[in-house]
């Protein structure tokens, strides 16, 4: 009924094994990866025919995390799985980048990639499983596709890079980088680091390039016992289209790209298409190409000027060479109820950060194949259709916003105080007030200098740069800081953020089939320069974190409780901790370890708690000396709350040296008294003194010579 093909081998010390033709017969190509007990499906079908007037090619990949997978149940009310998380959005991003360019050019047909993980071992994270899958999947479907790619994790563990390390492992590693490739080439990077430098992560780099190269040969021999018949498929001939376009407009093009100003550019691009349309496929008359074909002629004529005049030249759209960064403003407290802001503009891209700090009440929750985690550091970005001067929908956020936030959370995470050192939810928004190349890098500028703004002290301030890249044949131009046309244009997005000392985010999409050791170390020598200048920018509205907090921050005092007392502050169905939050208007959070979190933006709200909670935390101890509010009086004394929850007598023979006879005459209910704990009764009953303490200094009375008391 069957026919099984399957390929096996041994990967970083666990068994690979890549099998087809048993699951999803259906599908075009279909491929179960196996790596450890960490199993993903991963399915590829590609329309049989293109849609009339399809002008780009339609490929979506869908990566999906079944809970059954970890033997969970989803949680929420209808307890099945919902919209994407955000690790499935990045994951479906990081297939799609480096199989997108290895489409043939032309190819319109639309294309769906879906994985979905079906066995999860706690240790084998199914990110990397998934691009194998998905590769080995499209390699064998018949779909006209330039790989197969592999995929591969690199860790830096104890100084020494470790290929694929455990999901354990990876929590004592300094270094996440993911890189994917094919054989001769690298396509895509991304990662996280910890201030490593320019070497090491190029090291990085090529140590996953090489340690994937038994997978694509896996791949490759799996490929020739089970791939399907290649379909045919034949770019059209555009030649004679471009050649026509070229020949009516080149120069009408090169005139707009001496323009620096983009919407003067765009202006004058705009009337050159126009012009073109018009001699070419007139309204009125017999066109002499598709209209279609046209608009596709005068993008590649417009990358064919671009391009060239940068490799002949040495200059760029707007006036640049390939290293100089454009102008660079930065300002900080712009908002005035704000905890901490910025706003970062460079060139024609602008970035409006806000921080945003919080208690642990706001920290986020995470529910993943792991398990359920709380998050302290959430990055947000948004990119608003006004931004470049367009209308469009708003809504919920797209890939793209969920992948350049994320690349921006990578870059900032790694200098951020522990918990510990600063017990705070820290909250980023960066709103794209103007997009013109890398709002994602003007994010991570922004974001440190809010957060400094905001008074986090940050280890370091971190800024990012964009690098580009145009190669054609033997030649290649490495540009810094691009601009949206080289980015568009060119054949390379690298970004790289990090602080004076090193790398702490890497990201790079290559559009064309891979580029070599040579042109990464060249891009990152040259992102180095370009990001230490943005540093010195930067330092000139801010160089660290502020020294006190912003006026409208809550300010949080964290102090340890013994563990076996957390009941006893919480109280039965949380009433105690209830009251307390009711009753002194601070904010309370208390840890499985003790850990015990006051917030406010008021001192005495603050302390008013701490010492609740305390009261009730702590015992008693003979000699120290407490505030306390008198409940009673009675004949013999006054009973005093003295530390919360607890009460105790005051004798009248303890009150004002022993001269009272009433203690009606010295206190009343509700009065605000020092006493001392001098010991307990035989019953365990808490004795207090008022002759001990002075009442209006607090002064113990008992280690100096005795004077009298007033009240």
């Amino acid at each position: 009924m069957f026919e099984v093909n399957r390929e096996e081998i041994d990967w970083a010390g666990r068994k690979l094994v890549l099998e087809t033709g048993k699951i999803a017969r259906q599908a075009d190509g279909a491929v179960l990866a196996t790596y450890g007990e960490t199993s993903v499906l991963a399915t590829v079908v590609s329309a049989k025919s293109a849609k009339p007037g399809q002008d780009f090619f339609p490929l979506t990949v869908n990566y999906q995390e079944k809970a059954f997978a970890a033997g969970r149940i989803p949680g929420g009310y209808f307890k099945r799985e919902g919209r994407p998380s955000e690790k499935e959005t990045l994951v479906s991003r990081l297939i799609d980048r480096p199989i997108r360019p290895l489409f043939p050019e032309g190819y319109r047909f639309d294309t769906q990639v879906v994985v979905t993980v079906l066995s999860h071992d706690m240790e084998n994270d199914p990110d990397i499983l998934a691009m194998v899958a998905a590769s080995a999947a499209l390699t064998i479907s018949g779909i006209p596709f330039m790989g197969p790619v592999g995929a591969a994790r690199v860790g830096l563990i104890k100084d020494e890079l470790k290929l694929n390390p455990t999901i354990d492992e990876m929590k004592t590693s300094s270094l996440d980088l993911v890189v994917a490739g094919t054989a001769d080439a690298v396509l895509m990077v991304e990662s996280e680091a910890k201030q490593l430098s320019e070497a090491t992560m190029l090291d990085a780099v090529m140590t996953g390039h090489r340690g994937f190269q038994p997978v694509i040969e896996a791949i490759i021999r799996l490929a020739e016992k089970a791939a399907r018949e290649p379909r045919d498929f034949e770019p059209a001939d555009t030649s004679a289209v471009e050649a026509a376009v070229m020949g009516e407009v080149e120069g009408d093009i090169r005139a707009a790209y001496q323009i620096t100003a983009k919407a003067e550019r765009y202006k004058a691009l705009d009337a050159a298409k126009k012009k073109m349309m018009s001699a070419l496929a007139p309204a009125e008359g017999e066109a002499k190409f598709p209209a279609q074909q046209l608009a596709e002629a005068f993008k590649h004529a417009q990358a064919k000027v671009v391009r060239n005049s940068i490799l002949d030249t040495g200059l760029r759209i707007d006036g640049r060479d390939l290293k100089t960064v454009r102008s660079i403003r930065s300002e900080v407290g712009m908002l005035p109820r704000t905890h901490g802001s910025a706003l970062f503009t460079r060139g024609e891209t602008q970035a409006l950060v806000v921080a945003t700090l919080g208690t642990g009440e706001d920290e986020q929750f995470v529910d993943s194949l792991e398990g359920s985690y709380k998050e302290r550091f959430l990055l947000h970005y948004n990119f608003p259709p006004y931004s470049v001067g367009e209308t469009g929908r708003m809504g919920s956020p797209g890939r793209r916003e969920i992948g350049h936030g994320k690349l921006a959370w990578r870059a900032i995470r790694p200098m951020l105080p522990t918990a510990a050192e600063f017990p705070y939810t820290i909250r980023i928004v960066s709103e794209i007030t103007e997009s013109n190349g890398s709002s994602s890098m003007a994010t991570v500028c922004g974001s440190s200098l809010a957060l400094m703004d905001a008074g986090v002290p940050l280890k370091a301030p971190t800024a990012g740069i964009a690098m580009g890249l145009i190669l054609e044949g033997e030649r290649f131009a490495v540009l810094s800081d691009i601009l949206g046309d080289e980015d568009h244009l060119g054949d390379m997005d690298f970004k790289v953020a990090g602080t004076a000392e090193g790398i702490t985010s890497l990201q790079m999409d290559i559009k064309i089939a891979g580029i070599t050791e040579e042109i990464m170390r060249v891009a990152l020598d040259q992102a180095k320069g370009g990001r230490i200048h943005i540093l010195d920018e930067m330092a000139k509205a801010l160089t660290g974190a502020r020294a006190e907090l912003g006026e409208f921050a809550p300010r949080i005092e964290s102090f340890k409780i013994p563990t076996d007392k957390i009941r006893e502050v919480i109280g039965t169905g949380g009433k105690i901790i209830r009251e307390i939050v009711e009753k002194t208007g601070a904010k309370v959070n208390i840890e499985d370890d003790g850990t015990v979190k006051v917030a406010s933006s008021d001192g005495e709200k603050i302390r008013a708690a701490v010492n609740w909670i305390k009261s009730i935390a702590t015992d008693p101890e003979v000699g120290l000396i407490y505030e306390g509010t008198v409940v009673k009086v009675v004949d013999f004394g006054a009973f005093v709350n003295f530390f919360g929850s607890k009460d105790g007598l005051v004798h009248v023979s303890q009150m004002a040296q022993g001269r009272v006879n009433k203690p009606s005459d010295v206190v009343k209910e509700g009065d605000k008294v020092k006493v001392k704990l001098v010991g307990f009764d035989d019953r365990g009953k808490t004795k207090l003194s008022m002759k001990a303490v002075d009442q209006k200094t607090g002064e113990d009375l008992d280690k100096k010579e005795k004077e009298p008391v007033t009240f």
